[in-house]
């Protein structure tokens, strides 16, 4: 008899076979209890190697030994004319059968049946004001129907063993909105309205209402080194019912057609006819990619040791992938950033973000992203609001529906003293944005700059409602008090916005404008000389616009002047926004000031931007 033949009669191969479909389904049980339970990522890889270690002692135990109906024996003491091993083989060949159709069960479980987006951790519960009044307009759109095709990419749920993955799984939410933002004829809800919700016990149902959208995309991912296993699911908000789901077990060179795949389904899920080829990721090595979401994930943490370390994330993900625009477009937001709230020399900072959005449109000459980002440094640094007005406009053109085009544009609108365009634009961007207090900081600004002081303090009131601490809509609102005339308010307020923001300037700045009108006119004038003597480097636009209010106009057109001198048209460019000060318009000195500024209504009116403004 063959070695072959001898296998066959102990049975050895049928033990083989039992032994690997029986090991493939302890794998797939291990592997779906591992998404359930708070086991580490390399338990799967254990119970493998464990199995794989059994193999050959499996082998060896079945060739030496045989099962009789007396119990185990050696094969070399069993008398071959009274084996059963023919009996045995046939029970291993009904036990093979059987677990084939378990296994063929566990693939179909796995597959067909949407894996759970594991809750988020209930957060404590605490007292919240009730929203105050907002616009008229905007209650209008809230209780408007949702678009039809209209969504929110919700964070996808970090199914690792380790937090610090969390970075992975909101930059691939973050990307996938993204891309789906590319769809003209789809309304994709912002990331702050739908990261708001991140980590919140709330319902589908009332996420959807709240950002005013028909459909929630949801999912979860879990990464362990290169393999990741990516889940998502597309929900009517309004029937409660899943249109679509799939799960993805894919290695991270396959992270950018997954995106695509998902991209692709909601689309037609949502029976969208595309009037244009369908959005796809831009891709890159793994590795560089891996880079970008964590340099992504620092920049939007917006602290100054954050944007500094996001530079430094992104500059090793370009060391991979120089062309890599994203991870270009998102150092050159960390400059600018840097650079506009004086973490960083102006000089230094703006001058490095424009050579970035340069050299993207070198790689990418229809990057929208790179406009934007031009156009802005050309408002914000150069003064130049013709060519400004240019870069948004092609911005624009590429991306019509960009928030942050959007954003740009009714900026430099109320810079051009079109407020009422600017205001338009702002609206817009709250509604597709509702939980978003700087939308609601932004509108509240375009409001005041309109003369309408209520519509702005309401919309000032909505954006503290949303961000209790955000520093620039609490000191807004407490220059409200004073123009409510409600004084000791006013200073109570400037004075807990100085301990937020560890800035007692502002509390300087709150005792000179309120005192005054109070009476207490040497107090007032007190806290001005001390304003000027120790903070007038970080307030030179605020100490000119007190002098003028108080009717010092000498003092505040000399203040003026120095904040030309010091930083150019950029240091005016809230004067025409600015209606507590434009009576000085009237003044000679300040009309030259204007002038050479380029500043004036005539000047201003000269330069043509065309903005499409949205419905």
């Amino acid at each position: 008899m063959s070695f072959f033949e001898e296998l066959n009669r102990r049975n050895v191969v049928k033990v083989a076979v039992l032994y690997i479909v029986a090991s493939w389904l302890i794998l797939q049980v291990a592997d779906v209890l591992s998404s359930l339970l708070p086991v580490p990522e390399w338990t799967g890889s254990l119970v493998f190697i464990f199995l794989a270690l059994g193999f050959p002692l499996v082998m060896i135990f079945s060739w030496v030994y045989e099962l009789t109906p007396e119990g185990l024996k050696r094969e070399r003491d069993v008398d071959r004319s009274q084996s059963v091993t023919h009996e045995t083989g046939r029970k291993i060949n009904m036990l093979i059968v059987a677990l084939l159709v378990l296994a063929i069960g566990a693939v179909v479980v796995d597959r067909l049946i949407p894996e759970q987006v594991a809750p988020a951790e209930p957060v404590a519960e605490q007292e919240v004001a009730e929203p105050s009044a907002v616009p008229s307009e905007l209650a209008a759109a809230k209780f408007a129907p949702p678009p039809e095709r209209s969504i929110a990419v919700l964070p996808f749920v970090n199914m690792s063993s380790d937090p610090e993955q969390e970075y992975f799984s909101d930059g691939l939410s973050e990307e996938l909105l993204n891309l789906l933002a590319k769809v003209p004829e789809l309304t994709v809800a912002s990331r702050t309205s739908a990261f708001y919700f991140k980590g919140k016990d709330v319902k589908l149902s009332d996420v959807a209402d709240d950002l005013n959208v028909a459909h929630i995309l949801e999912g979860s991912v879990r990464k362990s080194g290169n393999k990741v296993r990516i889940t998502a699911q597309l929900i009517d908000s309004e029937r409660d019912a899943h249109l679509w789901s799939e799960t993805w077990d894919r290695t991270l060179d396959d992270v950018f057609i997954i995106q695509d795949e998902i991209a692709a389904s909601v689309v037609e899920s949502l029976k969208i006819t595309l009037l244009g080829q369908a959005p796809v990721a831009i891709e890159t090595d793994p590795e560089a990619y891996n880079l970008f979401l964590q340099g992504k994930h620092l920049q939007q943490q917006g602290s100054r040791v954050s944007m500094l370390k996001s530079i430094e994330i992104f500059e090793q993900a370009l060391a991979i992938d120089p062309d890599y625009v994203p991870a270009l477009n998102g150092m050159s937001a960390a400059y600018t950033n840097l650079a506009g709230s004086n973490a960083t020399p102006s000089d230094v900072g703006y001058a490095r973000a424009r050579e970035i959005s340069e050299r993207v449109l070198e790689i990418d000459p229809d990057n929208p992203n790179a406009y934007v980002g031009l156009g802005w440094l050309a408002r914000v640094y150069d003064g130049n609001f013709e060519e400004a007005a240019r870069y948004l406009e092609r911005a624009l053109a590429l991306a019509p529906n960009d928030d942050r085009a959007l954003n740009a544009a009714a900026v430099l609108l109320g810079d051009l003293g079109r407020h009422d365009e600017a205001r338009r634009i702002n609206q817009v961007l709250v509604d597709r944005d509702p939980v978003s207090p700087t939308a609601y900081h932004n509108l509240g600004v375009g409001y005041y700059a309109l003369g309408d002081m209520e519509a702005a303090t309401m919309s000032f009131d909505k954006a503290l409602t949303l961000s209790p601490d955000m520093i620039l809509a609490r000191w807004w609102r407490a220059y409200m008090y004073c123009v409510e005339e409600e004084y000791p308010t006013c200073l109570q307020a400037y004075a807990d916005t100085a301990e937020l923001a560890s800035n007692d300037g502002i509390r300087i700045i709150g005792e000179a404008m309120a005192l005054y009108p109070m009476g207490r006119e040497q107090e007032a004038a007190s806290a001005l000389a001390t304003l000027e003597q120790d903070y007038m480097d970080d307030f030179y636009y605020v100490t000119a616009a007190i002098h003028a209010n108080q009717g010092r106009a000498d003092a505040a057109i000399a203040l003026f002047r120095k904040v030309f001198e010091r930083e150019g048209v950029r240091g005016l460019t809230f004067f025409n926004k600015d209606p507590r000060v434009q009576f000085l318009e009237e003044d000679p000195r300040m009309q030259a000031l204007l002038k050479e500024a380029g500043l004036t209504e005539a000047q201003l009116s000269r330069i043509e931007f065309q903005v499409d403004l949205p419905d």
